[in-house]
Order: C-alpha cells, then sequence, then structure tokens
C-alpha cells in the first residue's frame, strides 16, 4: 500500500488551457495527458464551457466542492451533478459541456484507456469501520473528508482529507473514520479480453 499526500500532488493546466488539474496519480508513472494507461485527477471549474476531449478514453466524474454543474454529454439528456450525485461514468471523447449551478466547483476525474482497462468509482460515506474486499488489480482510496486509518493484512495507513492509498494487488481492507469520512473507492483492471 502506498500512500500519497495532497501536498504533493501535480498541478498542471488543463489540456485545452481553460483551467488547472491536480494530478493526483498517473500510470506508468510520469505519462503524459496522450499516453497515460490510467489517470486520477481533480480540476477546478470555474466558467461554463466545454470538456477537453481524450480519444480512447473512458471518464468517471464526481463532484467534490462548490454547488454542482449542469453537463451537456453528446447523445445523453442533460444531467445535474452535484457533491451528492453518484459517479457518472462517460466517453472522454463525446462532445461535452458544462454549465455551473452556482459559483466554481471542483471535480474528481477517473480515466482509463478503453479497451485495455476498465474502472470503477464509488462514493463512501462512513461513521463506523468497514472491511471491504478490493479485487481489482489496483486500487486507489481517496479520503475527501475527515480522516480514515486503512489496513489491509500487511500494511496500515492514515490518510488525511485530500490524501490517498494506493493498492497495487487485491486485498482486504478496514477503513476505520475517525469519526465520519467521505471517500471514494476507485478499481482499476484490465478490460476483458
Amino acid at each position: 500500500m502506498k500512500t500519497l499526500r495532497a501536498s504533493t500532488y501535480k498541478r498542471m493546466p488543463w489540456k485545452n488551457g481553460g483551467g488547472e488539474t491536480v494530478e493526483v496519480a498517473v500510470f506508468p508513472a510520469g505519462a503524459s495527458l496522450a499516453d497515460f494507461d490510467w489517470r486520477v485527477s481533480m480540476a477546478t471549474v470555474a466558467s461554463d464551457g466545454p470538456f477537453s476531449s481524450f480519444p480512447g478514453i473512458d471518464r468517471t466524474l464526481s463532484i467534490l466542492q462548490g454547488k454542482g454543474m449542469r453537463l451537456m454529454i453528446e447523445e445523453r439528456d442533460p444531467v445535474v451533478m452535484t457533491g451528492e450525485s453518484a459517479p457518472l461514468p462517460f466517453p472522454a471523447d463525446a462532445a461535452t459541456s458544462a454549465t455551473l449551478v452556482d459559483g466554481p466547483i471542483v471535480d474528481l476525474n477517473v480515466m482509463t484507456r478503453r479497451g485495455r482497462l476498465t474502472h470503477s468509482v464509488k462514493r463512501l460515506a462512513l461513521d463506523h469501520p468497514q472491511t471491504m474486499e478490493c479485487t481489482a488489480k489496483t486500487t486507489l482510496v481517496l479520503c475527501h473528508r475527515g480522516a480514515v486509518r486503512l489496513t489491509t493484512a500487511d500494511a496500515t495507513a492514515d490518510l488525511a482529507a485530500g490524501d490517498t492509498a494506493i493498492l497495487e494487488a487485491a486485498a482486504d481492507v478496514t477503513i476505520e473514520p475517525a469519526a465520519s469520512a467521505v471517500l471514494f473507492l476507485i478499481a482499476i483492471d484490465k478490460a476483458a479480453a
């Protein structure tokens, strides 16, 4: 289990230059926006406008801060995303634009290369310890609010708000919130052949 601290995340401009992204983790390490297999990032959206297009990429978006935004995704009905909404998967190469509900937001983006990898994102609100079976090749646990302790058979990690733990193998993980906590559980696996 590897721990990533929020203070060490890489800041970079959006692909379309319209804002700033905080890169939580990318694989392979050091990969660019054109050649990553998977990428987890947070972006501040301060104005209405189009999303960057990522050919051959699948994306899941969640709202971390702010009142939310209305997403217009090609060939889909418009949807309003808030901090309470379930994470929304969609193709990152579909024409997509956003209109802010009431001021800037921060979103969480999980992206994987289509045909090579798949991913899922779950938002968890915990107020008591819980053990989860993580079966994916790679699992990321991002602590959004509060603080938690993660324990596996051979490792322990304490996460404050914004920190992330990465597990590179299947494991049972016990998650103990300090009081109450909100987490995002991100599972990344090989695509079916």
